[in-house]
């Protein structure tokens, strides 16, 4: 049976890591991507009645970014063209966690989101310092709805910094941005 990551040397689970952003940053480089093809183009949804004014909008602020389902699920396709999809999850699992109203689902929902996202070495530990991972464990004793918020905040400030950034600069965020520019022109020459 399967022990998981925590069977692992830590030297592997260094280097697994080393590799994973090698591999996102040659994804990125013009001359590689021809590769990528079809399936590494980010799709608007079915919806296309909102979708051509939600997508340009979604440049204005990393906030219409995450208002936005077709956004979070555009974004979400991004990041695992990075390897750092885990970020995003972490911080929709915290937005979901909020939402407990139960004290018993709150410690349960707490722990285990810890033991993925926070914890060292998780199995999609996503990038803290070490005092926001001990100020978290320390809130677990008595689980909150706020027990990550501190965590959460350094996530969304590092996606919004570092990813954000480059999802829009993305080829298939400017193959978005084409069709809805597009499309609006299109309806407005129609009606």
């Amino acid at each position: 049976m399967c022990r998981g990551l925590a069977a692992l040397p830590i030297a592997c689970l260094e280097r697994a890591k080393e590799l994973k952003t090698r591999l996102g940053i040659l994804l990125h480089k013009p001359e590689l991507r021809h590769g990528i093809g079809a399936a590494g183009k980010l799709q608007l949804g079915s919806r296309r009645r909102d979708s051509s004014r939600e997508v340009l909008e979604w440049r204005e602020s990393f906030d219409q970014l995450l208002k936005s389902k077709n956004g979070v699920t555009a974004f979400h396709t991004f990041l695992k063209t990075e390897f750092s999809e885990e970020n995003l999850d972490f911080w929709l699992a915290c937005e979901d966690f909020k939402k407990t109203r139960s004290k018993t689902k709150l410690a349960s929902k707490a722990n285990r989101i810890f033991e993925e996202f926070v914890q060292s070495e998780a199995p999609r530990e996503v990038n803290i310092d070490h005092e926001t991972r001990e100020i978290t464990r320390k809130n677990l004793t008595g689980a909150t709805s706020a027990c990550f918020n501190e965590a959460q905040a350094k996530t969304r400030t590092l996606m919004e910094k570092d990813s954000y950034p480059r999802f829009l600069k993305s080829a298939s965020y400017q193959d978005m941005t084409k069709q809805a520019t597009s499309r609006s022109i299109n309806k407005r020459l129609h009606t």
